[in-house]
């Protein structure tokens, strides 16, 4: 009877062993992980993957990496991730960059929806349309009329060629009928300071880097070009309450995983991710940043990137923006 005992515990045992093996999630993570992100250190994209890795670590007891490999729009980070083995130890914190370098460069290595696997979005940071205050328009219908009334003289600042605040002028032109010089900068610090010299007359900003020089009066807001007004800035009417309905445009980022990667992963990925971005320090952290955590079902995040790229895609044809 014993030996019974003894057979039966080790069958038992075998078999929680063979479970244990088909299921990789069981298991996971038990090495590093590393987390690719497409721009240099210190920009808000690579602070909310370091926040994330903070809090991975923490709970798994594993360490979580931030791989910085900036270049190309993110292409080169972005790219490196597509590649890899889909088995959740290496991971990209994707941006709207994912969703607009589709179209707006000739040549892509990767596809965004057929190479990732979308884990969640992580936060949204919506866009404000600011103009210095020695142009003479106080909201969205003067400036186009002050644009109109000087076709190719109103210019522009964005952080780089292909960009959200790029593509956000391109469609303010197209939507509004008017002629607007593009002035791109290499990031988004210098574009905001000739703004607020006066050397460009205006750009899309962040409502981080934004709201502060509002506040001194050295930027006037236009409009905020999301689906309803900040509560930091709360007489700025949105795009839509200006006379532009469905003009949104927010930078967004997310955790994707390499296409393949075993769902079991990608569910432990997200609860964990998901109940990170529920922590109120860490929603404390966004909010000072001008970033809404989102916390997206892997399904939703797949629809929503679906329709940033032919949301964009539609922009870069009729602008007839493109990057070789």
């Amino acid at each position: 009877m014993r030996l019974l005992h003894v057979l039966a515990g080790a069958l038992l045992a075998g078999l929680a062993a063979g479970a244990a093996a088909q299921d990789p999630a069981a298991t996971y993570p038990n090495r590093p992980i590393r987390i690719v992100v497409g721009f240099s250190p210190g920009g808000a994209t690579d602070i909310v993957a370091r926040t994330v890795a903070n809090e991975m670590q923490r709970t798994w007891g594993q360490p979580v990496v931030i791989d910085n490999k900036p270049g190309g729009g993110s292409n080169i980070g972005s790219d490196i991730v597509a590649k890899a083995p889909p088995d959740g130890y290496t991971l990209l914190l994707g941006t709207i960059a994912n969703a607009t370098n589709m179209s707006i460069y000739k040549n892509m290595t990767y596809d965004t929806l057929r190479d990732f696997a979308p884990v969640t979005q992580t936060v949204s940071a919506p866009s404000v349309l600011v103009v210095n205050p020695n142009v003479p328009a106080n909201n969205l219908k003067e400036l186009i009329a002050l644009a109109k009334a000087q076709p190719g003289k109103l210019a522009y600042a964005s952080s780089g060629a292909g960009g959200s605040p790029h593509l956000a002028g391109e469609m303010l032109a197209q939507r509004a009928g008017i002629q607007i010089i593009h002035v791109p900068y290499k990031g988004a610090a210098p574009a905001l300071a000739d703004v607020l010299s006066g050397v460009v007359a205006m750009g899309f900003k962040t409502a981080l880097s934004a709201i502060p020089h509002m506040q001194t009066g050295k930027l006037r807001p236009i409009a905020v070009a999301a689906a309803q007004r900040l509560p930091q800035i709360p007489n700025v009417p949105t795009m839509a309450e200006a006379g532009m309905p469905g003009f949104e445009v927010s930078s967004w980022n997310g955790l994707l995983a390499p296409a393949k990667t075993p769902a079991p992963i990608i569910a432990k990925l997200h609860r964990e991710v998901v109940r990170i971005l529920a922590l109120p320090e860490v929603r404390e952290r966004f909010a000072a940043q001008g970033a809404d955590p989102v916390g997206s079902s892997p399904e939703e995040f797949r629809a929503y990137i679906a329709a940033e790229i032919d949301k964009w895609a539609k922009v870069v044809r009729e602008s007839g923006a493109r990057i070789d």
